[in-house]
């Protein structure tokens, strides 16, 4: 079975969902927005500190537009925009938790198994 979708072909669901959720900032995103919601761009901004302003606009973009995120604009001046995810959207939150555990894992077994390439923390 083959799934269409964004002029793009995938062969199993999951390549589907790793085109979705997949990106550098993607997770860092929904994790917020599972933390705090709705937010505006500045205070994501203020969660992802290391993302430049242009690539954070750019991921939030592809997760709307893969309907993970609902983006609102209210008519003031100036312009008030905020994110939060929408109802598939929150459907990651066990995932997005389990990667960010997993995360912490990795980084106690790399405290524990020093190598040349360990990641030390600041």
């Amino acid at each position: 079975m083959t799934i269409h979708y964004k002029e793009k072909t995938f062969f199993t669901s999951k390549d589907l969902a790793l085109s979705v959720i997949g990106g550098r900032w993607k997770i860092a995103i929904i994790w917020c927005l599972l933390q705090q919601s709705p937010l505006r761009l500045s205070e994501i901004q203020r969660y992802l500190p290391d993302v430049n302003q242009r690539m954070l606009i750019r991921q939030l973009r592809e997760l709307e537009d893969d309907q993970i995120i609902t983006r609102v604009v209210y008519p003031v001046v100036p312009p008030k925009v905020e994110y939060q995810l929408s109802e598939i959207g929150l459907h990651l939150e066990p995932v997005v938790t389990a990667i960010c555990d997993w995360g912490d894992s990795f980084r106690d077994f790399l405290k524990e198994n020093p190598s040349e390439t360990s990641v030390e923390e600041q």
